[in-house]
């Protein structure tokens, strides 16, 4: 049993912790390590443009301009040459946003290029319930598209109209009547979903769960509520404000109100088959962050694109990669982001961690072993350790407070204050 005090304590040592690592040089010389055929990357495509933005969305996304988004998917495919000509290889593509879907011709047009460039052997697509159209599910298809995870958030009316989605996409009712009529388009239809919202009840997020059941979507990823330091004060505003304190009861009633029809694929991903692609972060130890305001991380450097869309498309026009800053991994940093991903994944192998970096691994992982072990999170069973059914919601909070640096960075750029 995690004791009361703990995750308070790997809330604020991760607060720290994360904002430490994301803080990015800006000006400095960064080009790309060179392209290796040989290690498995994905890529990552950054679209974004939605009709209408959520106000508890952190992301770099702006209200949808159809020509200006032409440009910018012109863009975004003479970036993937970029990374062609220079060597790159991927088996992998995740297209995230924004809304991905906005111009499907666009987006079919992109993909057809990324999988005439490289080894790509699964595609996965973001979109919204208001995209599920025959026609744009049909393109998608077309198009190579093995997973489509669709935003959902909560089939709860009230939410839903908190969230300002209601009039955008319609009723819970009709986004499941949806999702149910698209059941086996694909070999993964994945719902994403979030919890802890403000305003949500106990007995709203126990209706999710009968509905998410009822479906039988063949994934469902439940995030928790992660917003940037100034998102919240938006939140705060509008939903209300973000309590923590009842984050852990609402993950364990989701971990409890799965099983058996899913099991656990990640600590917050639940996957009725377990061949089903997964989360780019959990399958790929590198990926390419390509797109406007798109963050990547390659041979142990993090690095992010220009935030500002007319700046992306113009560098990229010059045949630049449009970089904005970067941020080379310490050796220390480097295995604890591993550790981080990995076990997030549930699972670590000491093996191979050794095999990357050498014996130093313990010199740097010593303590977060020894104090998440103390805690009841990790069990060790050479050669690996394995998250326990209390790591994982710890694990939940790493993650948490990991995408909220990573938000609380996205604000500085766009705001103009960069990187530090």
């Amino acid at each position: 049993m995690t004791l009361p005090f703990v995750p308070s304590l790997i809330t604020t040592v991760a607060r720290r912790e994360f904002s430490r690592a994301m803080h990015f040089e800006a000006g400095r010389p960064v080009d790309l390590p060179p392209g290796d055929r040989s290690a498995p990357r994905l890529l990552y495509l950054h679209i974004p443009f939605c009709e209408q933005l959520c106000p508890y969305c952190s992301f770099n996304r702006v209200v949808f301009e159809p020509d200006l988004c032409r440009a910018y998917f012109r863009a975004l495919r003479r970036e993937i040459r970029l990374y062609a000509e220079r060597g790159y290889d991927f088996g992998g593509v995740y297209v995230g946003g924004g809304t991905p879907t906005v111009l499907p011709g666009e987006l079919g047009e992109t993909l057809a290029l990324a999988r005439a460039s490289f080894d790509i052997r699964e595609i996965s697509v973001e979109t919204n319930p208001n995209h599920l159209t025959d026609e744009t599910l049909a393109l998608l298809k077309d198009a190579g598209v093995n997973r489509l995870s669709v935003g959902v958030q909560s089939f709860q009316d009230p939410l839903l109209r908190q969230m300002e989605r209601y009039a955008k996409y319609g009723s819970g009712e009709a986004i499941s009547r949806r999702l149910g009529q698209i059941a086996g388009r694909f070999d993964t239809l994945n719902a994403d979903m979030i919890f802890n919202f403000p305003s949500q009840t106990p007995e709203m997020l126990a209706e999710d769960l009968a509905v998410i059941r009822s479906l039988g979507v063949d994934q469902v990823t439940w995030y928790p509520l992660m917003v940037s330091d100034a998102t919240r004060r938006k939140v705060s505003r509008t939903l209300g404000r973000v309590r923590y304190s009842r984050e852990r009861r609402y993950y364990g009633e989701i971990v409890k109100g799965l099983p058996p029809m899913y099991r656990l694929s990640s600590a917050w991903c639940f996957s009725r088959q377990p061949s089903l692609i997964d989360e780019y972060i959990v399958d790929y130890a590198e990926y390419a962050g390509l797109g406007s305001g798109s963050i990547g991380y390659l041979d142990g450097t993090c690095y992010a694109n220009t935030f500002r869309i007319p700046d992306y498309i113009a560098q990229v026009e010059r045949g630049e990669i449009p970089l904005f800053a970067a941020r080379a991994f310490s050796r220390r940093d480097r295995i604890r982001y591993d550790f981080l991903m990995q076990l997030f994944g549930m699972t670590l192998d000491i093996r191979g961690l050794k095999k990357k970096y050498g014996p130093a691994i313990w010199r740097h992982l010593w303590f977060p072993l020894l104090a998440f072990g103390a805690a009841g999170g990790l069990r060790y069973r050479a050669p690996v350790v394995r998250l326990t059914s209390a790591g994982r919601y710890l694990w939940v909070i790493m993650m948490r407070e990991f995408f909220i640096a990573v938000n609380n960075f996205r604000d500085d750029c766009r705001n103009g204050a960069g990187p530090v």
